[in-house]
């Protein structure tokens, strides 16, 4: 959700802020600001509005018209009062000395403004961060980290802070729980942010902060404090991946860009994962034994990551003969799971930092299960509380709609299926040999299908204006139908949504009628027929069927549908890698001729870090 960075150093601080939150703008917000030290005034100098960042920068001249080389930056995504300039971040104490930007929600806000209200003081805005602001000046007695220490033990909820003290201009606070942040170490500066991404131009060298952690910033380096105020010795980690992997290389939008890049992601994520023949996960902690006595498996996740899971579900079961359920992470906490010390709960994770999806897993932990997560970020919140981590190494991904992070995680739930079913002996050894060299072959596979994207995009163009449109599709089918579906719906604007095909009579076909688009899915060969049952179902309804198939099966296909868009044949289990890309290339020049904001689709967030 909302962005945060912070500079301390030599160089002038506004223009590397504004830098900064340019490369958070993914992240999804309605407002932004920065609060720079003006040393010749001795006071903060704060600049916000509303709206898209360019506002804030052509006033600031792009950072050259605010002086100072210590400050904070903001990206907000409105959750406590509407968006406008008052209400943006930074948030200022009502003299003056205390500014802070703030991502997550302050549960007991309303508890401590009536508390500071009674005590004289007075607010500007709506948001639960000026609460922290004005707290901190409450408890202000000349020594900034005893008063923010003081605010930590009164305040609830989910926080990553950056905070700025007109009375201490050398130095930068940071504090986080269960919010992401890290730290940047330069030279002869040092940086906060709340994703790599925007300070990876400056630095390589960074940390993560921990729950409860404390950190101030100096030109000189990073002290770190437990939630006892004593020191900690942190780990600082290289980031390996280069600048340009975060920017868009030519391409028009960053989801085009990342759709691209698919083939490669997926061989970073399989190849080294393949030797001599056989599945192999490094430091892998979960031995046979352990897999052997696994009763159950929980698969937990959101959005797109939840729609791998239910893919997920029919591999796993297939391969491994063990129950899977799959939870939406945010209902797993509320619906008193069955689960114990043989359960084994798999996490997926694109950021590694969904707050639903972090509470969930510990959840799991505290019923005594453990937890294998697959996640794109090292070092993420979720891998770091794993037993498990199975990293996807798609690389950084900037479209708020997800595509290379979708591939990748069902790359390896494949992985860990055919792993676990070896280790069980419930996969024949033709089987094996037949997906794990479909697993190597995927990439290839996949680069044809991108080959073909100018007849997704004239299909697109044909269809493009429908206000209305229907995913259908069985077993693998359906759950790739979620993935579909959401993807148009989330930047389009489209009403979409997927049904179990034999689900129709039981409601759904009275929403079809003349005209209606319907987008019947019919790769999985075994219920092949069951499909064109359903095509020609829709079809007598005055239904428009665009329909995915295999390349064996367009033939038939093309005698009832009125448009066939085809894949490679692959082993079943593979079927969804290859079929959400035209749907994923459908929706993006759906999108495009609708005008929308493909990269920032409204309302929406990369990582949602609130619940």
């Amino acid at each position: 959700m909302c962005g945060i960075v912070g500079f301390i150093g030599e160089e002038q601080a506004a223009p590397i802020l504004l830098d900064g939150l340019a490369r958070l703008e993914y992240r999804g917000y309605d407002s932004a600001g920065v609060a720079v030290y003006d040393r010749e005034n001795n006071a903060l100098s704060v600049h916000k509005a509303k709206g898209r960042l360019k506002v804030l920068s052509d006033l600031l001249q792009g950072g050259a018209a605010v002086e100072g080389t210590i400050g904070i930056g903001h990206t907000r995504w409105a959750t406590h009062g509407a968006p406008s300039d008052v209400n943006s971040h930074p948030q200022v104490s009502q003299r003056g000395k205390i500014a802070v930007v703030h991502n997550g929600i302050i549960e007991n806000y309303a508890e401590l403004k009536a508390f500071l209200l009674a005590n004289g003081v007075e607010f500007r805005s709506e948001t639960d961060t000026e609460v922290i602001a004005q707290l901190i000046e409450y408890f202000y007695r000349g020594d900034i980290l005893t008063a923010v220490n003081r605010v930590l033990h009164r305040i609830q909820g989910a926080y990553a802070l950056g905070i700025l003290c007109v009375d201490t201009p050398d130095q930068l606070i940071a504090v986080r729980k269960d919010s992401p942040l890290i730290l940047g170490y330069g030279d002869g500066c040092s940086f906060l942010a709340s994703d790599v991404t925007a300070i990876i131009r400056h630095t390589r060298e960074i940390s993560y902060m921990e729950d409860g952690e404390v950190a101030v910033l100096t030109r000189t380096g990073i002290q770190c404090y437990d939630h006892l105020m004593q020191p900690v010795q942190k780990e600082v980690v290289r980031v390996d991946w280069e600048i340009d992997a975060a920017e868009k290389g030519g391409y028009e939008h960053f989801m085009f860009k990342e759709i691209m890049e698919q083939p490669d992601a997926l061989r970073r994520c399989i190849s080294p994962r393949i030797r001599d023949g056989e599945v192999f996960f490094e430091d892998f902690v979960f031995d046979a034994d352990y897999i052997r006595n696994i009763d159950r498996i929980f698969i937990v996740a959101c959005g797109s990551s939840y729609h791998v899971g239910m893919v997920g579900k029919y591999t796993l079961e297939r391969l491994t003969r063990k129950p899977v359920e799959v939870s939406l992470a945010s209902e797993f906490r509320y619906m008193d799971p069955i689960i114990d010390e043989r359960t084994l709960v798999v996490v997926i994770s694109q950021s590694g930092e969904t707050l639903d999806t972090m509470a969930a897993l510990r959840e799991a932990r505290r019923l005594g299960a453990k937890i294998l997560s697959i996640v794109n970020v090292v070092g993420s919140s979720i891998a770091r509380e794993s037993d498990q981590v199975l990293y996807t190494w798609a690389g950084p991904e900037i479209a708020v709609a997800t595509t290379k992070g979708y591939t990748t995680q069902l790359a390896m739930v494949d992985l860990l299926g055919l792993y676990f079913a070896r280790v069980l002996g419930t996969i024949q050894p033709e089987e094996y040999r037949e997906v794990l060299t479909g697993l190597s072959e995927l990439p290839e596979k996949m680069e044809r299908v991108l080959q073909d994207r100018d007849g997704v995009q004239y299909l697109a163009s044909q269809y493009f204006n429908h206000r209305s449109i229907f995913f259908v599709g069985r077993n693998l089918d359906y759950a790739l139908g979620l993935e579909g579906s959401l993807k148009l719906k989330e930047i389009s604007y489209i009403h979409s949504e997927a049904y179990a095909s034999g689900e129709l009579k039981h409601g759904t076909i009275s929403l079809i009628e003349d005209g209606t688009l319907v987008v019947a899915l019919g790769t999985y060969g075994k219920l092949f027929e069951k499909a064109m049952s359903n095509v020609v179902e829709v079809k007598s309804r005055g239904a428009d069927v665009l329909a995915l198939t295999t390349e064996s099966r367009r033939e038939e296909m093309a005698r009832t549908a009125n448009a066939v868009i085809t894949i490679p044949d692959v082993s079943d289990i593979l079927l969804p890698s290859l079929g959400v890309v035209p749907l994923q290339l459908f929706a993006y020049y759906v999108a495009l001729m609708n005008g929308c904001d493909i990269d920032k689709p409204r309302n929406l967030a990369k990582s949602v870090t609130v619940e």
